[in-house]
């Protein structure tokens, strides 16, 4: 017996090695590489680019509006994916598959789909809400209200499919028992669920922050794209490219992609070692 098991170890050694390098080389080609040569060009003449590009004033409003709409989007879906996840895992209902299938939704259309129905039903000219909206003072779509409903559409998913399977693997137990000393619903979440959800809110808050910084269909649709006012870093890298402005380009999406990065790397390090 321990030599046939040390033969299928010996056999699946070589495997496990192909494997590994078969994963290291595909995102090797596909993620650090491209991400490298960005890296590359942003600093190809030391800090001046990043500076160049601090320096400018269109750049620093852009990116300020990325920030403020990334963080409204997510603090709404943070609000809503929690709920959601107690709803869908708490509770048995009708069409409980149908509304678990159409969470997943963002994950399937395309941004740019997205834009275009949110324009359809905001817009205030034709929309179906528009006009009503923008004749109480309320403008949607060309403002940032409509910017922050494309990004929460786009990042909608990432947080109850993390929260979701932890909620499956604590159970109900510890609740009904809290429930059973006296504790009220409020009290119950906040000391016994919400705890052992911490760290799947946490990575699903990071997944739809990195998500919603680097949203580009969907807002490019609903934002009017006037430099300074309406648009956002995504966005303008590209008018930076087309403009022949390749260094301030590279250097709005190297600062995007590095605190995307960033956030993963802090909450990695801040894991607990027991939950890693």
């Amino acid at each position: 017996m321990a030599s046939s098991s040390s033969a299928v170890n010996a056999q699946s050694t070589p495997l496990r090695w192909g494997l590994r390098i078969l994963v290291v080389t595909y995102l090797f080609f596909l993620v650090a590489w491209p991400t490298g040569l960005v890296a590359k060009q942003t600093f190809a003449n030391g800090t001046e680019g990043i500076r160049t590009a601090l320096a400018d004033p269109d750049v620093v409003h852009a990116l300020q509006l990325t920030g403020e709409v990334a963080v409204i989007a997510v603090l709404i879906n943070l609000v809503f994916g929690v709920g959601m996840s107690l709803l869908l895992v708490r509770s048995h209902f009708f069409g409980k598959r149908l509304l678990s299938a159409l969470i997943d939704i963002p994950l399937s259309v395309s941004p740019i789909v997205v834009g275009l129905a949110l324009v359809l039903v905001y817009n205030g000219r034709y929309g179906w809400f528009g006009p009503t909206l923008e004749a109480h003072g309320f403008q949607v779509i060309f403002a940032e209200p409509g910017m922050i409903m494309a990004t929460c559409f786009v990042a909608l998913p990432l947080v109850i499919r993390e929260v979701v399977p932890v909620l499956e693997e604590m159970g109900d137990d510890q609740e009904q028992a809290a429930r059973s000393l006296g504790a009220s619903s409020w009290q119950t979440f906040w000391r016994i669920t919400l705890p052992g959800l911490r760290w799947a809110i946490i990575y699903g808050v990071v997944l739809s922050l990195a998500r919603s910084l680097g949203e580009f269909g969907a807002v490019k649709v609903v934002a009017g794209n006037v430099g300074g006012q309406t648009q956002v870093a995504t966005v303008l890298v590209q008018e930076k490219y087309q403009n022949f402005e390749q260094q301030t380009a590279y250097s709005v999406s190297f600062m995007l992609a590095f605190a995307a990065v960033l956030c993963l790397i802090v909450v990695a390090l801040l894991r607990p070692k027991e939950q890693r």
